[in-house]
């Protein structure tokens, strides 16, 4: 059973958005979350950002779960399956925001020069 901020992630809305949440469940299969009950907290960021951070965090622990309770074999299937489909799905994206500095409306924007 998966719970999203306290309740269940069938009830996510909107409906595009949860089949893009059920994905690493798709995959895998039901079976292979039989004995895994997962409570997910997220807040921050828009829509889609909160999904893209539910689907990493529910395949991350699958494979954290598969690794300490499982045999290593099976970890191994399950990452390979994951990385298959979608890199995404266990590597984060690294790229953030960059900080504003003088000179300039933002991080690499500057204002206009002039000689006269």
């Amino acid at each position: 059973m998966i719970k999203l901020n306290g309740s269940p992630i069938e009830l996510f809305n909107p409906e595009i958005l949860r089949f893009k949440i059920f994905e690493p469940v798709l995959l895998l299969g039901k079976h292979r979350f039989a004995g895994v009950d997962m409570r997910i907290r997220v807040k921050g960021g828009g829509h889609t950002s909160q999904v893209y951070a539910i689907r990493q965090s529910i395949a991350k622990a699958l494979v954290a779960f598969y690794q300490k309770y499982v045999d290593e074999q099976s970890k191994k299937e399950v990452k390979d399956i994951l990385i298959r489909y979608d890199r995404t799905l266990l590597v984060a994206d690294p790229r953030r925001c960059e900080p504003k500095k003088f000179g300039g409306r933002g991080a690499r924007s500057r204002f206009q020069k002039s000689y006269r």
